[in-house]
């Protein structure tokens, strides 16, 4: 009969054999991505809202009318309409800049919610700082006003001048208006009456939405979602949650799939960055790589007679000139890759930077070794 510390040394070795065990029959982890990171419901969308305004109060650094004839129609046109005549009046403010009002109307905004507004100069003013926004309409893409604009500008730039310099940080020009915009008008949108939803992909592959579909059937139960092209999946709505769609989409979009994606290589050839995808795959291939570097080196002899001598100071000139061919560099083999790491070390081994590297990845390609799309930025 086993005492109990017996038995506890034999079993502690086999439950730490019985966990490398199942570590390895599980194998790598899977990189799983939340449906709500991967897809967005079609028509839960920001939009776009523009308008033109004045802003006032500028410390000399507003527009030149003379120069921006738009500010001084602006201008006379608001003060004709709260009472002050100006028509013909010789104006030389410089303390007004007309400027363009930008912001993003958020999805189901109601009446009264705030937003951040940007406000970009239009004419040659020179900074809007200590400026503030008059009352400005925001319209839409339609010509419908659905939100206004007032306050002061807040930018993160700044501008100083003497007479002889000048210094400029950042972009005076541009400012922001901390909760500057009030909604005026709501985008009608009743997602909870709809009986069918479309998930829209963000990046459109075809397994990556089958997968998707495959995710929500075996959620709800059924065959209500079905993958009709790369970038949607449509999902017809099951009778217990028809007027109920939030918990449905709160419990859909916390679901986790594997998303795929094609084989890429991404270049950026003025700043020498490659990105490559895990995907990539080489074929067995040979590589030569060399340039050829010639070096003019001018070091002139000056020639100096003596004092008597009554000659004259000669300047000889030499040159040298060599050629570099980079004999050492032969022809290296980059094996066939079944990882990234492996097409890495293969590249690496070459021994080149990465400037070399965006002209060999391209002659690969175009010799049919490289399995990858190449996209140039």
């Amino acid at each position: 009969m086993l005492r109990l510390p017996a038995l506890k040394s034999l079993v502690t070795p086999l439950a730490a054999l019985l966990a490398i065990g199942l570590a390895m029959a599980a194998g790598p982890a899977q990189a799983l991505s939340r449906i709500k990171d991967l897809a967005s419901v079609e028509g839960v969308r920001t939009n776009q809202i523009l308008g033109y305004g004045i802003v006032v109060g500028l410390n000399g650094t507003g527009d030149t009318l003379n120069n921006a004839p738009f500010t001084k129609q602006s201008l006379t046109a608001m003060l004709e309409r709260l009472g002050v005549n100006t028509r013909g009046a010789n104006m030389r403010t410089a303390n007004v800049a007309a400027v363009m009002v930008t912001a993003n109307l958020p999805p189901f905004a109601t009446q009264g919610t705030r937003l951040d507004v940007t406000v970009s100069a239009l004419g040659d003013a020179k900074s809007l700082q200590g400026g503030t926004l008059l009352v400005t309409p925001l319209l839409g893409a339609d010509g419908e006003v659905y939100a206004v604009s007032q306050g002061p500008v807040a930018i993160s730039g700044f501008s100083a001048e003497g007479e002889a310099s000048k210094i400029t940080r950042g972009v005076p020009t541009v400012g922001r208006i901390a909760n500057g915009g009030v909604v005026e008008r709501e985008i009608d949108f009743a997602l909870n009456k709809l009986k069918t939803l479309r998930l829209s992909l963000r990046n459109p592959d075809l397994t990556t939405a089958r997968r998707m579909a495959a995710s929500i059937n075996d959620f709800l139960g059924g065959d209500a979602a079905e993958p009709t092209d790369p970038s949607t999946v449509v999902l017809q709505i099951p009778p217990r949650f028809q007027g109920n769609m939030i918990r449905m989409l709160t419990d859909i979009e916390q679901l986790r799939i594997e998303p795929d994606q094609l084989a890429r290589i991404v270049i950026d050839e003025r700043s020498g960055i490659i990105v490559m995808g895990k995907d990539v795959r080489v074929s067995t291939v040979a590589v030569a790589q060399g340039n050829l570097t010639v070096t003019i080196t001018e070091d002139p002899q000056v020639s100096q007679p003596n004092e008597l001598a009554r000659g004259r100071t000669v300047v000889t000139p030499r040159t040298s000139v060599k050629v570099d061919t980079e004999g050492g560099n032969k022809l290296a083999m980059v094996k066939e890759s079944v990882t990234l790491a492996e097409l890495v070390d293969g590249l690496n081994a070459l021994g080149i930077g990465p400037r070399d590297l965006i002209s060999i990845l391209q002659a690969i390609k175009a010799a049919g070794a490289l399995q990858a799309e190449i996209e140039v930025m």
